[in-house]
């Protein structure tokens, strides 16, 4: 049973690939046009205004704090009835350094505020407080999936392994179209979705 969209969609799979096109297609639009540099930067209102921005086609809950408990394998991100002091927390954590961004990213992924869309709208909140901060962002398409996966799975015990694998991915291409798009490419691989190229999305 597919999750319920304003397009009427039953089936899954075909939600999926709708939701990979559109999503896509509006993740290149923040780019071309500048809008993600109007952000706030490392608060929740800016991760809100991406997600809202990038699902607002499909979803009703595009851009808003989810109201019902979800779960990934073993795993239980922050229950609703602490999401709200969870992510006022992670808005004051500080984002000086590299080792202090990642922390807030993981504690993000730990909250996990949306119904859907979670990984792929915060990874690009990470990187626009590289960007930021520290003058870099990730070359998502040097991070392995399954290296990226396992990793993410054990970073709310110990961050070391997500900071090293990070760390090597590091570019100082922050404003290049190409970094850009293949990493939305890949963040979208990491969660399944891999019929559309950005490229062609383009034409």
């Amino acid at each position: 049973m597919a999750l319920e969209n304003k397009l009427g969609i039953n089936d899954s799979a075909e939600l999926a690939r709708i939701e990979e096109k559109l999503s896509k297609k509006k993740a290149l639009a923040l780019f071309e046009t500048g809008l993600l540099d109007t952000f706030e930067v490392g608060k929740f209102v800016g991760l809100a205004q991406i997600h809202k921005y990038l699902f607002t086609e499909l979803y009703d809950f595009a851009g808003l704090i989810r109201k019902v408990n979800i779960a990934k394998g073993n795993f239980r991100f922050v229950p609703v009835m602490y999401l709200e002091a969870a992510l006022n927390h992670i808005d004051k954590m500080p984002q000086s350094n590299f080792d202090e961004i990642i922390e807030k990213y993981v504690e993000m992924n730990v909250a996990h505020p949306f119904r859907e869309g979670n990984g792929r709208s915060t990874r690009i909140w990470l990187d626009l407080i590289l960007k930021k901060e520290i003058k870099c962002v990730v070359d998502w398409s040097k991070v392995d999936k399954e290296d990226y996966l396992l990793a993410m799975e054990r970073s709310p015990i110990k961050d070391v392994e997500i900071k090293l694998l990070l760390k090597q991915a590091l570019t100082d291409k922050i404003d290049d179209r190409e970094v850009y798009m293949k990493g939305i490419d890949a963040s979208y691989h990491y969660e399944g979705y891999n019929v559309f190229k950005m490229e062609n999305l383009n034409k």
